[in-house]
């Protein structure tokens, strides 16, 4: 299960970072994306997975689940849920006074002549 678990990480960490060296505005959001959902898992992973485990602690249990990865991912959705809206909301300000959708919007320069 955690091999699983890891290379389920690994891919997203890899193909975030592929689409944050991207020329796009649109590739570097997704990849900043991919990147928080790798976090995101991780952090959860990281909260010990258990199969059949209690949610609470209950009297007569001594295993449960940890609740803190739980609320830390939960909490963690939401703000980058929040984030990718403004960022989406900027690129596309950006695109429409720039005319391109290039990050680097400055033309490169001609060399001396």
């Amino acid at each position: 299960m955690e091999l699983i678990f890891s290379l389920g990480i690994g891919v997203l960490v890899a193909c975030g970072i592929y689409l944050v060296l991207r020329e796009r505005t649109f590739s570097v959001i997704l990849g900043i994306t991919l990147l928080s959902y790798a976090v995101n898992v991780l952090i959860f992973v990281g909260g010990r997975l258990m199969i059949g485990a209690a949610p609470l602690m209950l009297p007569g249990r001594t295993v449960h689940a940890d609740p803190l990865p739980q609320a830390l991912v939960l909490t963690a959705i939401v703000i980058g849920f929040g984030m990718t809206a403004y960022v989406v909301a900027l690129a596309l300000r950006a695109k429409e006074e720039s005319g391109t959708d290039h990050v680097d919007t400055v033309e490169p320069e001609e060399g001396p002549r």
